[in-house]
């Protein structure tokens, strides 16, 4: 156990730090689907990357208990609103 106000040893930074750099990148993501949409090349490529090659048709099932989606892309701009980034389907 650490002392409160005592600063992280190297790995707790490196995990501190790893995690803030995902989010970043996940609200980056974020911001080019809602800046292109869901039919831009790289949102797709985005889309398909997170699915094993294949976006999923609808309607989309996530891990939040009776929420249903018509399509990924709302799901995906479901998470993105909400800032949920690591939400799975």
């Amino acid at each position: 156990a650490q002392l409160l106000g005592t600063p992280l040893s190297d790995q707790e930074y490196r995990q501190f730090f790893r995690s803030l750099r995902t989010a970043h990148r996940a609200s980056t993501a974020c911001l080019l689907r809602e800046l292109y949409g869901c039919q831009n090349p790289l949102v797709q490529r985005l889309d398909e990357y997170e699915n094993h090659g294949v976006i999923p048709e609808g309607p989309i099932c996530s891990e939040l208990p009776g929420t249903f989606f018509p399509d990924f892309c709302t799901f995906s701009f479901y998470r993105c609103t909400r800032k949920m980034y690591f939400i799975k389907v």
